[in-house]
């Protein structure tokens, strides 16, 4: 997408956005409650035209899909389904829709785990059920891109490794995988990429790992000799702090560096382990001034 704008009334959801989704990876969508992640999904899926920019699949526009469900699959809403149609009639006509085999129905239904309950209404279904059903139909086309809003809603632990599972395979067989989520913790388990949006606009587009990185928190330090080891690093520059269980938190030098200065005064050591903010910290520490709507602390 290059240079994507969407705007209600004055008021810009998307602000000149740009970013690409590679295949081959997972890649989470990031961003707080009005960043203007649903806004850019539903560009991308036709269901909001841009008010300036593009927005592409494949390099296509999606009106220009002719049969969009064999190129991009997408969850955006489980709950928009018609509650009395039956999830093998919900998906047989998406599958006519689209000139997808009937065969492809059950097959779907079988890998998202709802091959039990096809014959039921759909009104019936819990919110999990419903995620699993918005799933299959994303599926359904065997489509290279897949486009899933929030799809952990709802699923219980089992559903949600299942999911992280699913995602990661589908990148692997070549796929393109996008996920909006808020749940970082998933999404620290799940994403080899991230693009954070705040506000519309990009913050950030990286790896998750270079991410980690970059909020690196010093490096944890454990030896036996405490105090002359503390002596030897400060003497190099660093910042030391004894903590509550004598390991030392060391600031200002690598894990390498200190190695090399506990090995030339003799002292043994060991444990050396960088320090790596977790993705929820290095989010909230990116988008603190993107908040839309931050409770009082």
């Amino acid at each position: 997408m290059t240079e994507l704008t969407k705007r209600y009334g004055g008021a810009p959801a998307v602000d000149r956005l740009s970013f690409q989704v590679r295949p081959g990876h997972v890649t989470g969508f990031l961003g707080p409650n009005g960043a203007g992640k649903s806004t850019t999904m539903r560009v991308l899926l036709g269901l909001a035209a841009p008010t300036s920019g593009t927005a592409l699949v494949n390099g296509r526009r999606y009106a220009d899909l002719r049969f969009p469900m064999h190129e991009v699959g997408a969850l955006l809403d489980a709950s928009a389904v018609y509650g009395g149609r039956t999830a093998v009639d919900h998906l047989r006509c998406l599958a006519r829709a689209n000139r997808i085999g009937t065969s492809r129905v059950a097959a779907v239904l079988e890998q998202v785990g709802l091959a039990g309950v096809g014959r039921k209404r759909t009104g019936g279904f819990s919110l999990g059920m419903r995620q699993r059903l918005g799933i299959a139909a994303a599926l359904l086309g065997d489509p290279g891109v897949l486009l899933l809003d929030e799809p952990v809603n709802g699923l219980d632990p089992e559903g949600v490794r299942w999911i992280r599972e699913l995602t990661r395979a589908l990148a692997a067989e070549g796929r393109t995988v996008l996920i909006s989520s808020h749940l970082m913790s998933e999404m620290e388990l799940t994403a080899d990429r991230l693009v954070i949006i705040g506000r519309g606009r990009l913050i950030a587009e990286t790896t998750v790992r270079e991410l980690a990185a970059r909020f690196q928190r010093g490096v944890l330090v454990r030896t036996g000799r405490v105090p002359e080891l503390a002596r030897a690093l400060e003497a190099a520059g660093a910042s030391v702090l004894v903590e509550a269980d004598g390991a030392l938190a060391v600031g200002g030098l690598d894990a390498v560096r200190i190695g090399e200065l506990a090995a030339r005064d003799g002292i043994p050591v060991h444990e050396v382990t960088p320090r790596s903010a977790s993705l929820e910290e290095a989010y909230l520490a990116l988008t603190a001034g993107s908040l839309e709507y931050g409770a009082a602390r």
